[in-house]
């Protein structure tokens, strides 16, 4: 194991070292709600090989990944009641990277939601972050 991946903390939630609140799992892709959401049902989505940017990403990861959001996506959407969503992925300290194992972000939208991008909500409770994720997860 290297260093990377001893210290990266989406490394430890798929080894379960850390807490998240799973939505979606498979051999090569994880999906769980981001701790720090622009709005409820923010979620990750992630490749179980670690891989630190797009740049280190190989195309054969990228069927898996995408089938996965494809999958996920639409429950997000149905759990939330949004009505579109954004598929973002970051590369690098400047462009707002900020843990290095690339993840893309399935962030749900409303016509008339007022979201702007950097403004970061909090689930009343863990009990709550929970709550969401099952909804997800009953949409799979």
């Amino acid at each position: 194991m290297t260093l990377d991946t001893e210290n990266c903390p989406f490394c430890q939630i798929i080894r379960g070292e850390i807490p998240s609140a799973k939505v979606y799992e498979d051999e090569h892709t994880l999906a769980f709600l981001d701790i720090a959401p622009f709005v409820e049902g923010h979620t990750l989505v992630i490749p179980k090989k670690h891989i630190k940017n797009m740049l280190e990403f190989d195309p054969n990861h990228a069927t898996h990944l995408f089938k996965t959001i494809k999958h996920v996506a639409p429950a997000v959407m149905k759990a939330t009641g949004s009505e579109g969503f954004h598929i973002l992925q970051n590369n690098f300290m400047a462009a707002g990277q900020t843990v290095f194992h690339a993840h893309w972000h399935i962030i749900p939208r409303a016509k008339n939601d007022n979201f702007i991008f950097g403004t970061h909500i909090t689930y009343k409770n863990n009990e709550a972050m929970r709550e969401m994720a099952k909804a997800i997860t009953k949409h799979l």
